[in-house]
């Protein structure tokens, strides 16, 4: 079942693409993913269709020109040097992405029937950078594209940085039933990068319940994806020396583009020991030593 869900860097290429994922290729409904190498002085088009998108560089900086207007992404270095400004992309509208000195972008997407928003730009002083957990479950979420911090469609966005040595998407947790006030149904990817090169690497876990059973236990290395389509996901563990990145996408039927999450009873009482414990101060990623 690991095969299935795990999608090793390089295994699910297609074109001009690094990965490739749809709802169709992942067996869903509405969450996808593309990643985009350009080099300098290439473009790509991209069609939309029945999704909408955000451009969001991983690095290097890049051109977007969608619906006759043009947004500079200034970029950044790396996904561990900083969070990024980005673009959203309405569905059925066409893009241009170009980069005059080349560089990795993200373009995740989600399946939606509406069209309420305009293309626009996302400053990246305007991003919230949270820092969750505590001690050893300590970690960095920068929240592009959720409820209240970006209009969208359907479409949720965030990354999560982990420390090399700590544990994240811990206590594990789930959302894949529709629950007024308490769970939403969301399909969601990870998308990994490692700090440290090809020796760089991290575990990532997926277990279901008997009536929607679900078995996944994978190292990942950098390019890697794991597609969660239900069940309960994390912990995401960083292996000592080696941070961990990753990119989550996520969408579902949901009309209220809600993002709502229910804790592994089994585990969920690890939240109540963070409250002694200090937040890692290898947090945040990006900060000089004085602005930690």
């Amino acid at each position: 079942m690991s095969s299935k869900y795990h999608l090793p860097n390089g295994s699910s290429t297609d074109g001009d693409y690094d990965l490739l994922v749809t709802p169709e290729s992942a067996g869903w409904g509405y969450s996808g993913l593309r990643i985009l190498t350009l080099k300098p002085g290439e473009a790509h088009t991209l069609a939309t269709g029945d999704s909408e998108f955000l451009v969001l560089p991983l690095i290097g900086s890049c051109t977007v020109a969608v619906d006759g207007q043009s947004f500079q992404l200034d970029g950044r270095a790396g996904v561990f040097a900083s969070v990024t400004d980005f673009a959203y992309l309405p569905r059925e509208s066409e893009a241009m992405i170009s980069s005059a000195s080349g560089g990795t972008y993200a373009l995740p997407s989600a399946r939606t029937e509406r069209n309420g928003f305009p293309a626009r730009y996302g400053r990246a002083e305007d991003v919230p950078v949270e820092l969750r957990g505590a001690g050893n479950c300590s970690r960095q979420v920068n929240n592009y594209c959720l409820p209240g911090t970006f209009e969208a469609e359907q479409l949720l966005v965030c990354e999560v940085l982990t420390p090399g040595g700590n544990w994240s998407s811990y206590p594990p947790h789930k959302h894949d039933e529709a629950r007024p006030g308490e769970e939403s149904e969301l399909e969601e990817i990870y998308y990994f990068q490692v700090a440290g090169g090809q020796d760089g690497f991290g575990y990532q876990r997926v277990y279901g319940t008997p009536d929607r059973p679900i078995d996944v236990l994978a190292e990942v290395r950098s390019g890697d994806t794991v597609l969660i389509p239900h069940g309960w996901h994390g912990p995401s563990i960083a292996a000592p020396g080696y941070d961990l990145y990753y990119l989550n996408v996520m969408s579902g039927p949901g009309q209220d583009r809600a993002w709502l999450i229910c804790d592994d009873p089994a585990h969920g009482w690890v939240r109540t020991t963070w409250h002694s414990q200090e937040t890692d101060p290898r947090l945040p990623f990006g900060a000089k030593e004085n602005d930690r």
